[in-house]
């Protein structure tokens, strides 16, 4: 397998791989012992597993929803980026499209948080299963476990790939070894591969297999992680990936499952490690705790792929994002995001206490973010690709129809921990619906400040305002309207510098942009007025260094002649501060402010030397 696959492998797959573990062992355990170990029901279990990988995983995720990229990044808002640029004559669908990611992206935020808690917490119990008399250092060890996976986050997912690929590549070949003997010793189990064996399972005992569903989605947990990490790798290692080892592998291990339970009826109460032979299992216990562990990858990267997207819609404020890898401009590392899921694990492991106590929560998530992104896929297959109404149907009804089922079932477990990650959802919508909205009243108000460009020059031609020596350096966005800085620097002191350069950076989609042409001059009409305009086009692995920018731009107008001791940055700013204007409650604009207070500092962003960098700007009311 390639370097890039392998790599994928360590990080998206974690999640889905160590599926086996639990998943069957919770179907069989189910609250009553609804389901039995006889041939109807674990033939009908099993044909629920084979074809929930095979429709929602292999055909909704890595043959479909993969496709449906954002300029090389995937994840549910991914998806509502790339609906909003496209529908723009649909403003009404733009806006359904933001609130159904807005809502996924939470619920993904609640994933983010459950599954490295229960993952690790089981990894860890399952070493009880040898050695008892350890139960009383789950808590300890899972706490020290998880702060040195959430440390090692900084080194970025390459790294961290790479060092955990070569692990779950054995993982999954001890999968594929588990399940092969038990497979050829009753070869009747790959008969459960046929969808006719789940249809009998839901006709003859309808509400059994319903309450089964709900731990069949186990399954398939870390399917919107493997799409959310799409970004750190690209989509063709996955799918390689995917169909060389994944997919085989928990395959034949399942099947092997379903053959010994089906014989052996007995070992329903923890099939995965009563698989092994008796000297085997103390070193399975170890592999699956390794294994466990980097499982919570899979969600963390995927978090942090979701956050940056998350910052370009303006559903959250801006982040400070250090880029990992020189060659892949997804694999990023965000500490805010990484450090408060960390506080988040540390506070549910505190309150659980146990891998047990979770598990009722460990769906609700997972099951509604796989209806939310279909939702979104039919949207953009409709709208965007142009998919003819049945081909729509199929999908819908086939896939979408078994996601539904899967969101009904967990939602039995709501009143016994599927609340959680609702809590959690509820506070990161309440978190995003406030930004973008803040945002937006704000945006607006200081659009109304800064007044177009073309007024303001006017204004300093017929005010013979006093010109002084140096340069003036602003930063912003827009090439039509002033920098509050400019605007407000000119109102106050009464003065405006010989030299004026605004400053725009672009960013650009590919990993460096050579120095020859990072830096383009606009001419926009004002060089006799010592105003011109550059644009600073980077790549997403080069740094948005402004004095490096002016440093190649130096000597290509006589504007631009200068040296960096006459250069003063002007940074705009805007004080947000509570009123009474509508929009916004009053405790939302508490909490807007209070995230514009914690946002990355522009003047670090953009590299400014603090000596020589004036904050300007004014107040806006919300």
């Amino acid at each position: 397998m390639p370097l890039v696959g392998l790599t994928a492998l360590g990080v998206v797959f974690g999640d889905i791989g160590t599926s086996p573990l639990y998943s069957l062992q919770t179907v069989f355990s189910i609250e009553h012992n609804t389901v039995a170990p006889n041939p109807l029901d674990v033939y009908g279990v099993i044909s629920q597993v084979f074809w929930a990988i095979v429709l929602v995983v292999t055909v909704k995720y890595v043959a479909l929803v993969l496709r449906a990229d954002n300029d090389g990044e995937g994840g549910i808002l991914a998806l509502v980026h790339l609906l909003r640029q496209r529908l723009r004559g649909h403003p009404r669908l733009a806006v359904s499209a933001l609130m159904l990611g807005i809502l996924g992206a939470a619920l993904f935020y609640g994933d983010s948080l459950i599954t490295p808690a229960i993952s690790v917490m089981s990894a860890v119990e399952g070493l009880t299963v040898s050695q008892p008399q350890l139960e009383e250092w789950v808590l300890p060890v899972s706490v020290v476990i998880l702060t040195a996976l959430f440390a090692i986050q900084r080194w970025g997912t390459e790294k961290v790939g790479r060092a955990f690929g070569p692990v779950m590549l054995v993982w999954f070949v001890c999968l594929a070894a588990l399940g092969i003997p038990h497979i050829v010793e009753h070869p009747e189990i790959v008969g459960a591969l046929l969808p006719h064996h789940a249809w009998l399972f839901m006709l003859e005992r309808p509400w059994v297999a319903f309450i089964a569903m709900g731990a069949v989605v186990l399954t398939i947990t870390g399917a919107e992680a493997l799409y959310a990490d799409m970004g750190h790798f690209g989509a063709r290692p996955i799918r390689l990936a995917w169909f060389a080892v994944v997919l085989p592998a928990l395959v034949l291990n399942y099947l092997g499952q379903g053959a010994m339970i089906l014989h052996s009826p007995e070992t329903s109460d923890n099939p995965f490690f009563r698989m092994a032979p008796a000297w085997a299992q103390l070193p399975l216990v170890v592999l699956a705790t390794v294994a466990t562990v980097i499982a919570s990858q899979a969600v963390i990267s995927g978090a942090f792929s979701v956050s940056r997207q998350a910052t370009r819609l303006y559903l959250l404020p801006r982040l400070t994002i250090r880029h990992t890898s020189k060659h892949e401009g997804g694999q990023i590392y965000v500490p805010v995001v990484n450090w408060i899921l960390f506080g988040g694990v540390l506070v549910l492991i505190a309150v659980f206490q146990s891998s047990a106590r979770l598990a009722t929560a460990y769906g609700l998530a997972v099951t509604g973010t796989l209806l939310l992104t279909m939702l979104l896929f039919l949207f953009l297959a409709h709208h965007v690709w142009h998919w003819r109404w049945w081909q729509l149907g199929l999908v819908a009804v086939f896939i979408g129809g078994m996601e539904a089922v899967f969101f009904a079932a967990n939602l039995m477990k709501l009143p016994s921990g599927g609340w959680i990650p609702l809590l959690i959802a509820a506070a990161v919508i309440t978190v995003m619906s406030t930004w973008h909205r803040g945002y937006q009243l704000v945006a607006q108000r200081r659009a109304e400040l800064e007044g177009p460009l073309d007024d303001f020059v006017e204004e300093v031609r017929d005010s013979g305002l006093v010109r002084i020596p140096g340069v003036a350096v602003v930063p912003h966005p827009d090439r039509a309207t002033v920098p509050l800085a400019l605007r407000f620097n000119v109102g106050f002191n009464r003065v405006l510098h010989g030299r004026v350069v605004i400053v725009s950076v672009v960013y650009e989609n590919v990993p460096h942009i050579r120095h020859v042409d990072r830096v383009q001059i606009n001419d926009l009409g004002y060089t006799d007025d010592g105003i011109v305009y550059l644009a600073y086009h980077i790549g997403f692995n080069d740094t948005a260094n402004i004095p490096a920018a002016l440093e190649l731009a130096r000597g290509r107008t006589p504007e631009l002649d200068f040296e960096q001791a006459e250069v003063t940055y002007l940074l705009s700013t805007a004080e947000v501060r509570r009123g009474d204007n509508p929009g916004l409650s009053r405790w939302r604009k508490q909490l807007y402010m209070a995230l514009t207070r914690n946002a990355a500092s522009r003047s670090s962003v953009f590299c400014l030397p603090p000596e020589r960098t004036v904050v300007m700007g004014s107040q806006i009311t919300l």
